[in-house]
């Protein structure tokens, strides 16, 4: 945690005073950043400012926080859709997370070719507020994502991904012979350079990627393939990689 985060039901008297009661974030405090009684610890309100307050009292299921101060706004999101094929339950977690504290704005756990359908069932799908909340805390932000969950991929994309879609949309798709690096020199090429942007919305697959029906079907909808390069990446991988591109050169 490079921050602790905290609903606004935790804090007290016009937010004068603040309290940690989870049991991780505790244990974080205590065994991790060693603080005692008078340390200031870097603290922000879900969904509202980032700041710091001091540590007043600390017991095993509480600590005490006063003097808050909560005047620095979280950092912007990346303008960017991230659309899913819903993975391996034991890398949703990390997926969750990397994508949270990578910034990106809206997620869409979407059902493809390859995902099994007792992922759908997976406990996991009902703790995604706590992966969202540790790639918060990672990131240094307090502005949760938007996740929505979609079991059908026909019809999403073919009723309503057109409403979603503000600018542009690609597909990772390692066997495209257009890479991404090719794709935006093109764009800068063909373009005005204020168009040029990065596009607002990219899909990614689970373990195999899509089948040649997924990726036509979003073609269709006007979605361009690319690849990222030779090497077949892990799902994980292939989201950083991806993401990448957004956190470097996608900030507004």
């Amino acid at each position: 945690m490079n921050c602790i985060l905290l609903p606004a039901t935790n804090f007290q008297h016009d937010n004068a005073s603040a309290y940690i009661n989870d049991l991780a974030q505790i244990a974080h405090v205590n065994k991790v950043l060693t603080a005692k009684v008078g340390d200031r610890l870097k603290i922000g309100q879900l969904g509202g400012q980032l700041g710091s307050a001091i540590i007043k009292a600390i017991t095993s299921d509480s600590i005490q926080l006063s003097d808050i101060q909560l005047t620095i706004n979280p950092p912007a999101k990346l303008n960017l859709t991230v659309v899913l094929a819903l993975p391996r339950p034991k890398v949703l977690r990390r997926l969750i997370m990397d994508m949270t504290a990578l910034g990106v704005n809206d997620i869409i756990l979407i059902n493809s070719y390859r995902t099994q359908k007792s992922y759908w069932q997976s406990p996991m799908l009902a703790r995604l507020d706590e992966f969202v909340l540790e790639g918060l805390q990672q990131g240094v932000d307090t502005i949760a994502p938007r996740i929505s969950l979609q079991k059908r991929f026909k019809p999403f994309v073919e009723d309503e991904l057109a409403s979603l879609m503000t600018n542009r949309a690609i597909v990772a798709h390692p066997y495209s012979a257009l890479s991404f690096a090719q794709y935006m020199q093109k764009l800068e090429n063909t373009e005005p350079l204020h168009n040029s942007a990065l596009p607002s919305m990219v899909f990614i697959g689970a373990e195999g990627g899509w089948i040649d029906y997924e990726i036509d079907l979003l073609a269709k909808q006007g979605c361009m393939a690319v690849n990222i390069g030779p090497r077949i990446l892990r799902t994980e991988a292939a989201v950083n990689v991806i993401l990448g591109q957004w956190l470097l050169n996608g900030q507004d």
